[in-house]
């Protein structure tokens, strides 16, 4: 057929072409031998962040290291639908196949056997398959859950070189249309007419989450999925004193008594050991999961959990007089306690996304203008309400509507309401390693081990219904009539509408007990832990969060290595 021919020619001619070539990560040819003053693990948007900051200085050789392998087109990834096939882009570069990971799994992007959660091993970890959505935390996330020297007036110099870094918008679509909106239009009537919300530019109005609403931010460029691996690890990567090696798995960190020398690591099936020069240091960058999970079999944790991993041949014969007692490791992980309500109205009108069968139009419209609805994740709006309590304590509420039902709702006028709960909840659990492997999961406190957080989040969906009258929209799978006490029963109760691991993983080596304001794992002398291990529960979601937190790593990494 001529169609499709002429779709890529227009393609290639309209739309610029500023990723064509794929550029694959440095291979260390002559490892052995080589020394590295810096070592990170794992390349999720924070590790990606502080390696490329670290090689800005020419004189330290970096060495970032990623288990899996090539995610984004411009790193080598080349799985994709048909309908791709001639274009610089891979599934992760289209913003509309965002969900589609779910319904069409990736061998080569999602961790196999390597975590028991829901997560990606790739390069840019979750951020090659997340939604992108990038929201600016409030100043008060920072003065109220962080200590001293990460303060608000301490991140702000490092919120500025994200921005000026990363490129991010609220109207991702190439055209400056705002596609498949009857969501965002009703939901603007119900919550802005009804229940007295403001609408506003979310990133613009950082500080406001009380009662907002607006359209989602997204970390894209160009109409494709952005994030650091688009952006710092690009630059980076033409440095000649960095290097990105991935398909090599860190075993553990070779240390003494919190003295590193450098990392085991698994490459093709070889095991072999990559060493730091005296002053150098590794950063640990695999994720609230990963990352304690590491430090853990590099003898680093709770004494008791220790033993247990000795006896079964995990540490790799290391004495017990070498190890790092730190019984913060892995406690505090947190993630979103999740809600799907389904709601429907004639005027609401569904959009699925299709991995191998795109509408023809929508598909061409992408291919041809980065434009339509594959240039966005598919949420339409975002919003946040806060629950205050006797105490003067608040805890922090937010939901998106999506662009299609789900389970057993949907039909063409149903979507589905994402309810999280976010900063000030209760509840958090800690990072179990389970299996004959030993592999890191979450404990079962994460969600709801402490009631109020429960009572919270039913109160922000009770305050929701009472606001729908007159705007057309039902619920379905919970009724509108349901008391607070009613909907509690049922967002802790187990259906496939409530109880969801969001898989905002944090918060599981936290500054102050597992690490020190610099970053440095306490009890180590050259070990850090830089991602989202290290972040308080944010009141929004937490990918831009990470981000800034890398960035006032650097600065505070880069001042101990001077």
């Amino acid at each position: 057929m001529l169609f499709p021919v002429i779709s890529l020619l227009l393609h290639l001619l309209l739309v610029p072409q500023l990723r064509a070539t794929p550029v694959p990560p440095k291979p260390l040819t002559e490892r052995a031998g080589t020394l590295y003053d810096v070592i990170v693990v794992g390349t999720g948007p924070a590790g990606v962040i502080i390696a490329s900051r670290l090689s800005e200085n020419p004189a330290r050789n970096v060495l970032l290291l990623e288990g899996g392998g090539p995610s984004y087109w411009i790193t080598g990834g080349t799985e994709r639908p048909s309908w791709l096939a001639g274009t610089s882009l891979s599934r992760v570069d289209v913003p509309g196949l965002y969900s589609t990971i779910y319904s069409n799994p990736s061998t080569q992007l999602l961790c196999q056997n390597k975590i028991r959660a829901y997560g990606a091993c790739t390069i840019g970890g979750n951020s090659a398959i997340n939604a992108g959505l990038f929201y600016e935390p409030p100043a008060s996330d920072f003065d109220k859950y962080f200590p001293t020297g990460w303060k608000y007036s301490d991140v702000a110099p490092s919120i500025s070189r994200l921005y000026a870094t990363q490129p991010s918008t609220n109207n991702p679509s190439l055209d400056g249309i705002y596609y498949e909106q009857s969501g965002y239009t009703l939901a603007k009537q119900w919550l802005v007419n009804n229940a007295g919300y403001t609408e506003l530019s979310i990133n613009a109005n950082s500080a406001k989450k009380t009662k907002v609403f607006g359209h989602p931010v997204y970390d894209y460029a160009n109409g494709q999925r952005g994030g650091p691996v688009v952006s710092y690890l690009q630059t980076a990567l033409k440095r000649s004193n960095f290097h990105l090696q991935s398909g090599t798995w860190v075993q553990r960190i070779v240390q003494s008594k919190g003295v590193a020398t450098g990392v085991v690591v698994n490459t093709g099936g070889v095991t072999s050991t990559i060493g730091l020069t005296a002053k150098g240091r590794v950063i640990v960058s695999g994720g609230a999961l990963k990352s304690p999970e590491l430090l853990m079999k590099s003898g680093i944790g709770d004494p008791t959990t220790l033993t247990t991993l000795s006896n079964a041949g995990q540490l790799g014969g290391l004495a017990s007089s070498n190890w790092v007692n730190n019984s913060a490791v892995g406690v505090g992980l947190f993630d979103n306690p999740n809600t799907f309500i389904e709601l429907s109205s004639p005027a609401l009108q569904a959009y699925n996304y299709n991995y191998d069968n795109p509408i023809p139009a929508d598909r061409d419209l992408y291919l041809t203008k980065k434009s339509g609805p594959y240039s966005f994740a598919g949420g339409s709006c975002s919003f946040w309400d806060t629950v205050v309590h006797a105490d003067g304590t608040v805890a922090g509420v937010q939901g998106g509507l999506g662009a299609a039902g789900y389970q057993d709702y949907t039909d063409n006028n149903t979507v589905t309401m994402n309810i999280y709960g976010t900063s000030g909840l209760k509840s958090s659990g800690k990072v179990v390693l389970g299996g004959s492997d030993y592999l890191p999961g979450p404990d079962g406190n994460v969600y709801y081990s402490n009631p109020q957080d429960a009572q919270d989040i039913a109160t922000f969906i009770r305050r929701l219904f009472d606001a729908l009258p007159g705007t057309g929209l039902t619920p379905r799978n919970l009724a509108q009539t349901s008391s607070v006490a009613d909907i509690v029963k049922y967002i802790t109760s187990w259906t496939p509408y409530t109880r969801g691991q969001v898989n905002h993983w944090s918060s599981s080596c936290r500054i102050g007990s597992c690490v020190d304001v610099n970053t440095t794992v306490i009890g180590a002398k050259n070990i850090h832990v830089v991602d989202a291990s290290i972040v308080a529960p944010l009141t929004v979601n937490p990918q831009m969060g990470v981000m800034i937190a890398a960035e006032r790593a650097w600065e505070l990494i880069n001042k101990l290595m001077v």
